[in-house]
């Protein structure tokens, strides 16, 4: 599969993933559960490592990689302890269902396409390699669930953390660590360097990342990214889409673009509703 509809695939999939970080019924249900929703973040933990079991800090950190550590420890194990992964898996489903209706309306959620396109999105789920993608392998566990735009959202659920686990290992080849990932991807201008103080890590951490990638000439005294920075994530992002065509290669190339073609309309529903940040760590919309 071409690199450039592998990552169209993912820019139309992640929103619709990721609406259970900022939808309000989502927070209604973190809140109902007993999670803090002065922020997104309690919830976002929550949410995210479920999947895995009632883990603890140090797997959540290893597996969501651009996290610092202390900011992983301050909601994990602690999450388990208001709730359990299955309770909040089950809590995850209602939010999304709900958000869905509200963002999309029941005529697109009973409609032909849309469970067209969740059967299209299934299939290549399903046939996502699993060997040392850790988050991937927890949610393509899950059963289920019967709803058509629920099995949507879990199928892109399992598609976008396959990429992501694919991103990490493409991150780890190139020699960069958690903090460097992000200092280096800041250096290319993929968001602006406040939006990445959301992933918890200290100026002094900050720092120190970046001048080791200044010693290796990957940024300048600035912090801008020099040719070889600028190559290297380049590099990274070709990885990355090149481990994560498996199952759009699975599905072929027909079934894609009309999955492609079918997705267009709730992405641009939810794209526009306002719901999602301008700005994301992921870069989406910039790279």
């Amino acid at each position: 599969m071409e690199t450039a509809r592998v990552r169209q695939m993912w820019h139309l999939l992640e929103p619709l993933h990721s609406v259970l970080y900022y939808a309000p019924e989502a927070f209604d249900e973190a809140g109902a559960l007993g999670y803090g929703t002065a922020d997104r973040w309690p919830s976002y933990f929550a949410w995210r490592a479920a999947a895995l079991g009632p883990v603890g800090p140090v797997r959540v950190a290893s597996a969501f990689y651009g996290f610092s550590p202390e900011k992983v420890a301050r909601h994990v194990p602690a999450a388990w302890e208001v709730a359990t992964p299955a309770d909040v898996l089950a809590a995850r489903l209602r939010a999304v269902d709900r958000s869905y209706r509200t963002l999309l309306g029941a005529e697109v959620l009973e409609g032909p396409a849309l469970a067209e396109a969740a059967g299209l999105a299934r299939r290549a789920a399903g046939s996502a390699g699993l060997e040392g993608r850790p988050l991937a392998a927890a949610h393509a566990e899950l059963p289920w669930p019967e709803a058509p735009h629920l099995v949507l959202w879990q199928a892109a659920t399992i598609l976008r953390e396959h990429r992501g686990d694919g991103h990490i290992a493409a991150l780890i080849a190139a020699g960069l660590d958690p903090a460097e990932s992000l200092v280096s991807f800041a250096a290319v201008g993929a968001a602006a360097a406040h939006v990445f103080e959301t992933r918890g890590w200290s100026a002094d951490a900050w720092n120190a990342a970046r001048e080791r990638l200044r010693a290796r000439g990957l940024v300048d005294a600035t912090g801008l990214a020099t040719d070889a920075g600028r190559a290297l994530r380049a590099e990274v992002e070709r990885r990355t889409d090149e481990l994560a065509a498996g199952p759009w290669d699975a599905l072929g190339a027909e079934d894609t673009a009309r999955l492609a073609d079918l997705l267009g309309g709730p992405w641009l529903t939810i794209v526009g509703s306002g719901l999602l940040p301008g700005e994301n760590t992921l870069g989406i919309g910039k790279s």
